[in-house]
C-alpha cells in the first residue's frame, strides 16, 4: 500500500475574499487595504470576488493585476459581465503560475462565472453565485461536473450567497468537504464585515484529498470590504497530486481487498464512509459519483 513520507506532505494556505471592487466600508476605493489584508495572511492562493477590470467607478484599473504586482503573485481574471467600458467578475491570485485556466458561465439574473486554474499539484476554482436560489442550485450541477473531471485535488471557494443550512450547502456537503468552518458561531460569520451575522463565504475540497486542516480562520477585518476574508491552511500528501500517472504497479496490489475502496490516504472506506470523489480500487483511481 502507498504510504507518504514526511517529505511527501505539502502545506497549502487558501484564502477567499470578496473585495467589493476595492471599496471599503467608507466607500473609498483603496486596493492598498485589501493588499495588506492578503499580504498579512500569506496565502498561497486566493479567490477574489467582485473584481473590476478597467471599470469607470474604479478608475479604469485592472484590479487583480494591481494586487498581484503589490503582493508578488500571479493574477488570473474571470470576467462575468461587461461594465461601463470594462469588465466585472472574479479573480485568482497565486504564488505559483497557473498551468492553465478557463472560465465557465454560470446562471444568474446578473451573469456569473466559475474561474478554474490548474496548478502543478492541484486545481483551484473561484465563483460568486447568484442572489436567486434557483440559479445557485443550477450552478451546483455545473460545479460538480467540472470538479469531477479533474484527476488532481480540486478546491473551490467564493461568496455563495447562501447559509450553511440552505439547500445548496446541503447538496455541496454530499460532494465536497468543507475546509472553512460552517458551524453557527459568531467567530465564523463573514458578512456584513462590521457586524457579521451570516456565513456566505466558503472554502471546500472535492472528495477526500486533504490530510488535515491546520487552520480555519475568519480574519477580523471590518473595514477594508463589506465581507471578511476566510483563510484555511491544509496539509495533503504530495503523492495524491500524481493521480494522472498512477499505475497499477505503484501499489502493492495484495494489500487491497479485491472489491474494497480506499481514500487517497490509503484508508479503506466502508459503505457508510464512502464519499463522492476520487478514490482507489485495486491500485487504480476511480471516480465515485
Amino acid at each position: 500500500m502507498l504510504f507518504a513520507q514526511q517529505d511527501d506532505v505539502m502545506s497549502l494556505r487558501i484564502m477567499t475574499y470578496n473585495i467589493q471592487h476595492g471599496a471599503g466600508m467608507d466607500d473609498v476605493i483603496d486596493l492598498n487595504r485589501q493588499a495588506k489584508v492578503i499580504g498579512d495572511a500569506t496565502p498561497d492562493v486566493v479567490g477574489l470576488q467582485e473584481v473590476d477590470s478597467c471599470v469607470k467607478r474604479s478608475n479604469r484599473v485592472h484590479q487583480v493585476a494591481v494586487l498581484a504586482k503589490s503582493l508578488g503573485m500571479y493574477s488570473t481574471f474571470g470576467p462575468a459581465i461587461p461594465l461601463t467600458g470594462g469588465k466585472y467578475g472574479v479573480a485568482i491570485l497565486s504564488k505559483e503560475k497557473p498551468l492553465s485556466y478557463h472560465n465557465i458561465p454560470l446562471p444568474g439574473s446578473e451573469k456569473r462565472t466559475l474561474l478554474v486554474c490548474e496548478f502543478q499539484e492541484y486545481v483551484f476554482a473561484c465563483t460568486h453565485l447568484d442572489l436567486e436560489e434557483a440559479n445557485r442550485l443550477l450552478s451546483f450541477d455545473i460545479i460538480v461536473e467540472e470538479a469531477a473531471r479533474w484527476d488532481k485535488p480540486f478546491f473551490i471557494c467564493g461568496d455563495w450567497n447562501d447559509n450553511p443550512n440552505s439547500k445548496l450547502i446541503t447538496l455541496m456537503k454530499k460532494n465536497f468537504i468543507f475546509l472553512s468552518n460552517i458551524t453557527d458561531n459568531s467567530s465564523n460569520y463573514t458578512f456584513p464585515a462590521r457586524t457579521p451575522k451570516n456565513i456566505i463565504d466558503y472554502i471546500a475540497s472535492y472528495g477526500r484529498v486533504v490530510k488535515s486542516v491546520r487552520k480555519r480562520q475568519v480574519i477580523n477585518e471590518p473595514e477594508a470590504s463589506d465581507h471578511r476574508p476566510v483563510l484555511v491552511e491544509i496539509r495533503m500528501d504530495r503523492y495524491t497530486t500524481g493521480i494522472p500517472s498512477l499505475r497499477e504497479d505503484d501499489v502493492e496490489l495484495p494489500a487491497f481487498a479485491p472489491d474494497a475502496v480506499y481514500d487517497l490516504s490509503g484508508r479503506r472506506m466502508s459503505d457508510v464512509q464512502l464519499k463522492k470523489g476520487i478514490c482507489l480500487r485495486k491500485g487504480k483511481k476511480i471516480l465515485v459519483r
